[in-house]
């Protein structure tokens, strides 16, 4: 049976295709059943699972047993103490739009503080006419919204960026600092427009609780448009590691903006220039500029499957390209795919729900003639924005830099079915 494929196996008729290979697969399934010994007796044909009763449920539900391996990964180079924590995704397992909690990825500038969500409060003051206190209690009163948008720290995939060669990793160890949630809080427009602002608020200073005082200086706009207090992810209190008991959250802006065990917001003039602001969060551009305050996260796009340390299973034969996109900017428009290093690129379907600063599906059928390969994908936003080159990225910014990196990832497929990590 002839495929109707292009050039290295992409599809020319996505039906056509599909089509083809769900005919094929129902004619060998009926070659089987045809060449079948005579029916086994009905007690021999069922499972044992069938033969008894099964075990009692747990009162917090947990994953199966069999799938104990899918955990986030921790940074190899990062104590789990005191200090920076960090936490990846295993985005390689991941198939729809929403991280379950357990498996979103973390990370911590001085680790977990222990909150007790009855002795805790958030701050309101600064430059408004009523300022505020907040306990937990009572800003579970407040009506809330509920959004589902992905969360990626600015320095996601830092590896790339650094390396002057490619890191024969998984995609959760190369990329895994993203995730996507549903979040429900509080709007902070509620809670300053209770404050009053006086004249001249023009940005706020967030801090956290935690040992080190996290603190970054947002503008106060943005904040008032799309900001809230985020108490809860996928519908249950948020979990220490996400900042419980409460959060704040800006849908599309660098991780370390959405500040973690939130107890204060000051309401100023003029940015505070901590020291998170002013020295880690600072970008370095290739002619010696720097990028200050460079909130948005960019767009970006992942193969999920086939990705690294994966093994295809047969040598040749019917697969499904799969991956993520998200952009911290708006929608994802179009996403393209190459199996043969950028050369040519094949449109691939975008699953609904495509939403606003989320994670997008997307997959692409190809008929992989067993030859090597080389899988990209790259992403286009509703702004017209799209994933640059690893060199491009690279021209741009200082050698040392590395966040906000959204270069188009690339992963090699050798003949025996191996997948790796490459520069393309």
């Amino acid at each position: 049976m002839t495929f109707p494929t292009g050039r290295q196996g992409l599809p020319t008729h996505r039906r056509r295709f599909l089509g083809s290979g769900l005919a094929m697969g129902m004619a060998a399934l009926g070659e089987v059943a045809t060449a079948a010994a005579p029916p086994l007796p009905l007690a021999s044909r069922m499972p044992d699972s069938m033969k008894t009763l099964g075990g009692a449920d747990l009162a917090y539900g947990q994953p199966s047993a069999h799938e104990q391996s899918v955990q986030r990964v921790a940074h190899p180079s990062t104590a789990q103490t005191a200090g920076f924590a960090i936490w990846r995704t295993p985005l390689q397992h991941q198939r729809g739009i929403i991280t379950p909690s357990g498996l979103h990825f973390s990370v911590h500038h001085n680790a977990l503080p222990e909150m007790a969500p009855d002795r805790h409060e958030l701050m309101v003051h600064g430059l408004v006419k009523r300022p505020l206190r907040f306990d937990v209690e009572r800003l579970l009163r407040y009506p809330m919204v509920s959004r589902i948008h992905f969360l990626e720290c600015a320095g996601n995939s830092a590896a790339n960026a650094l390396s002057p060669t490619a890191m024969n990793q998984t995609l959760g160890d190369l990329a895994g600092e993203v995730s996507c949630a549903e979040w429900t809080g509080v709007p902070l427009s509620y809670l300053f427009n209770e404050a009053g602002l006086k004249e001249g608020a023009t940005w706020v200073v967030a801090e956290g609780a935690d040992g080190g005082s996290h603190s970054r200086s947002l503008p106060l706009s943005a904040l008032l448009k799309d900001g809230f207090v985020a108490l809860y992810q996928n519908g249950e209190r948020l979990r220490p590691s996400q900042g419980y008991p409460m959060r704040l959250f800006m849908p599309g802006w660098e991780g370390n903006v959405n500040v973690k065990w939130l107890h204060r917001l000051e309401v100023t003039d003029q940015p505070a220039y901590t020291k998170d602001e002013s020295g880690l969060y600072t970008q370095v551009l290739d002619n010696g500029q720097i990028e200050r305050f460079a909130f948005h996260m960019d767009v970006k796009s992942v193969i999920t499957h086939p990705s690294g340390l994966q093994t295809l299973p047969e040598a040749r034969g019917f697969y499904e390209i799969g991956g993520l996109a998200w952009s911290g900017h708006g929608r994802i428009a179009k996403v393209e795919v190459s199996v043969d290093g950028g050369k040519s690129w094949a449109l691939a379907q975008l699953h609904a729900p495509v939403l606003d600063r989320a994670f997008t599906r997307f997959t692409l059928p190809w008929q992989w003639d067993g030859k090597k390969a080389t899988l990209m994908s790259r992403a286009t936003d509703e702004h017209g924005r799209s994933q640059p080159s690893r060199s491009e990225w690279k021209r741009k910014y200082a050698m040392q830099s590395f966040h906000h990196y959204n270069a188009v990832q690339a992963w090699r497929v050798g003949t025996d079915g191996r997948v790796e990590n490459v520069y393309a």
